[in-house]
């Protein structure tokens, strides 16, 4: 794959437009960082000045000699439009934006924004940007971001650029790095999408980890990221849940349950991403992604010597949907015969003590457990990694324990099969040789239970594309939009308007009885007293027209038949149109408690009939659909065809 930002990791002419001796400068922080830079020429630019920073500097674009590759731009806003005509003057292949005061303050900067992009894109040149904190890259040896990242094999896409800060600190203490880093800033040109397939071109990186503010296209998001995890570079997503995915629509079922998180979570299904909800959990997917070992994984055996922590680690794993199946009788008996008679061998496994007994007990151990295919993973949590710690529970155990730690990674490499540790000791002889091994650690178990939820492996449903043209929605009201679902091919029963008794009289006799009245006015009726049901007369109707009148001071009400619900199951099947990722639809259990229920699932318009089914075996409510002790069973097909 060609990457379309190669000149600004490769550029063999940078120029620094601002740089400064003054350590409260952009200009400053970004110039010193560039002349770390290797395999490239540094120009320093700065109007006022004759050196900066100990170098030559010039007092213009114009000035520097040759050709210009990447111009880094760290002036004041109101400079920044003479030098994006100075660098397309000097027919530069790209531009970095520090500059900070566009679309992030109004529309002012908004129109400036534009104008500069405008200018640049008539000239073919790309710009990240502006309000950035930069890109470096440690295997182009290309530095031009406001701090140093740890060198590794992650690639990191960031909208913020003090969450990048937090997050190399987090990746250096659990010994992971950064092969490049990307500050977008406002995407004015170059977006996430842009980003992510450079990612996936650079030989060096290995992951890539974003934290989005906004997706701009969704969907382009989505193919990126498909390409990205075809290519075996699994994508880990820290998401914000209020600007970028989606405006909130509470009013209705479908925009309540269609929540911005909701629709990005969907996303990631169909892209293959992992998505994380804090920049820990960032780390720990890095950390665990980076050890090959991500497969489908169900069934969990834990290795304890004490059974609170067994405990713990059981209930934990079970609230993330993973097994913890008993064990068979021949591994068992296989373990009964290793260790001694206090311990528990059907799953968690309790050593019980017997651990400072012998320490190749737990080695031994999860051998039995990885030897057959009834355990797909093992965490061993408690005490081991303690004993060769500098203030061990009990002496003179670390040599046996650290022959226990080597005899653990052969087992996970030959079973090929995943081991995490939960210990209590942060740091001994025997978890630097996990770590090393490529075996995740942790000391928060909490942590070491979401390194298993990272290891199994996401799968994508596919994105499908809809030919032709269909119908147009062109009305939000309640009884034209009902009216109008036939052109959709969609079943609807009959509604009529009135707005006054005598529409009423003259409509009553269109319809069959008993009929349902409703108020136009309100989202949630029955909440104001704005649904009758089961009016069965003429003078029944009016009265409860009257009601509802009264009750809502709004003369305008829907009528329709009564549909009969008794042996029914109320489906809620929903369209919401997402600003980023486009039709969303929703289905889920119906009626008044819809949003108490929550049994929800979402999916990506257009679907399949597959598709459709697979999003009802998802809801809670399915067994009454497939009919649950004796139900007669609803019609399936036709539910299906609706929702496609």
């Amino acid at each position: 794959m060609r990457d379309s930002l190669q000149h600004f990791f490769s550029p063999k002419t940078i120029a620094i437009v601002g740089a400064s001796d003054d350590h409260s400068k952009w200009g400053h922080t970004i110039g010193k960082q560039a002349l770390r830079s290797e395999n490239c020429e540094i120009y320093l630019v700065n109007a006022r000045a004759e050196a900066v920073l100990g170098q030559k500097s010039y007092r213009a674009l114009s000035e520097i000699p040759g050709e210009l590759d990447l111009v880094v731009i760290a002036v004041p806003v109101s400079a920044f439009e003479q030098v994006i005509d100075d660098a397309i003057e000097r027919n530069v292949k790209c531009v970095l934006a520090i500059t900070a005061g566009f679309a992030e303050l109004g529309a002012e900067g908004l129109t400036l924004q534009n104008r500069c992009k405008e200018k640049l894109k008539s000239k073919n040149i790309r710009m990240i940007g502006p309000n950035c904190l930069g890109i470096s890259d440690n295997n182009k040896k290309v530095f031009l971001a406001a701090s140093d990242f740890t060198p590794g094999n992650v690639a990191l896409i960031s909208q913020s650029g003090n969450l990048a800060l937090e997050f190399d600190v987090l990746f250096k203490e659990i010994g992971i790095g950064f092969s490049r880093f990307i500050s977008l800033g406002n995407q004015a040109d170059v977006t996430l999408v842009d980003a992510i397939q450079s990612c996936v071109a650079d030989s060096g990186t290995k992951i890539i980890a974003l934290y989005v503010e906004d997706f701009i296209d969704g969907r382009e998001f989505i193919r990126a990221c498909q390409a990205s995890f075809d290519s075996g570079k699994p994508i880990i997503l820290l998401a914000t849940n209020g600007s970028g995915a989606a405006l909130r629509s509470a009013g209705s079922h479908t925009g309540a349950l269609a929540s911005e998180s909701e629709i990005v979570a969907t996303a990631c299904k169909y892209a293959g991403v992992v998505k994380v909800n804090t920049p820990m959990e960032v780390a720990i997917t890095a950390q665990v992604l980076s050890t090959g070992f991500v497969q489908n994984l169900h069934k969990i055996g834990i290795v304890t010597d004490g059974g609170g922590h067994g405990t713990i680690a059981c209930s934990l794993l079970e609230d993330s949907n993973f097994e913890m199946p008993e064990l068979s009788d021949a591994i068992q008996k296989r373990l009964q015969d290793r260790l001694w008679p206090p311990s528990s061998v059907i799953n968690p496994v309790d050593l019980a003590g017997y651990g400072e007994q012998d320490l190749l007990s737990y080695s031994d151990s999860v051998g039995e457990l990885l030897s057959e295919n009834e355990i797909d993973g093992v965490l061993i949590t408690g005490y081991f990694g303690g004993y060769s710690s500098n203030n061990p529970f009990a002496g003179g155990l670390a040599e046996s324990e650290i022959e226990a730690a080597e005899k653990l990674v052969d087992i996970s490499r030959k079973s090929l099969k995943p081991i995490v540790i939960h210990s209590m000791a942060r740091d001994s002889k025997a978890l630097s040789h996990f770590k090393a091994a490529g075996i995740p650690v942790f000391t928060n178990i909490v942590d070491a239970v979401f390194a298993f939820k990272v290891l199994r492996r996401p799968s994508m449903t596919e994105l499908l594309v809809q030919n032709g043209t269909l119908p147009r929605i062109t009305t939000l009201d309640y009884v034209s939009l009902r009216n109008e679902m036939s052109n959709f091919g969609l079943p609807s029963m009959p509604v009529f308007r009135v707005s006054n008794v005598s529409e009423l009289e003259s409509q009553f006799g269109l319809i069959s009885v008993p009929v349902v009245l409703k108020s136009l006015s309100q989202t949630h009726k029955s909440d104001k007293n704005g649904v009758s049901l089961n009016r069965k007369t003429y003078i029944e109707t009016i009265e409860a027209y009257q009601k509802i009148v009264a009750s809502t001071q709004c003369r305008d009400v829907s009528m329709e038949p009564m549909i009969e619900t008794a042996d029914s199951v109320e489906i809620l099947v929903g369209m919401k149109r997402d600003p980023r990722f486009g039709p969303i639809l929703i289905v889920g259990a119906g009626g008044v408690n819809a949003e108490i229920h929550k049994d929800s699932a979402m999916a990506l318009a257009p679907i399949s009939k597959v598709q459709a089914l697979e999003l009802l075996k998802n809801l809670k409510v399915f067994p009454l659909l497939d009919g649950f002790r004796g139900r007669k069973k609803v019609d399936l097909e036709s539910l299906t065809d609706l929702m496609v």
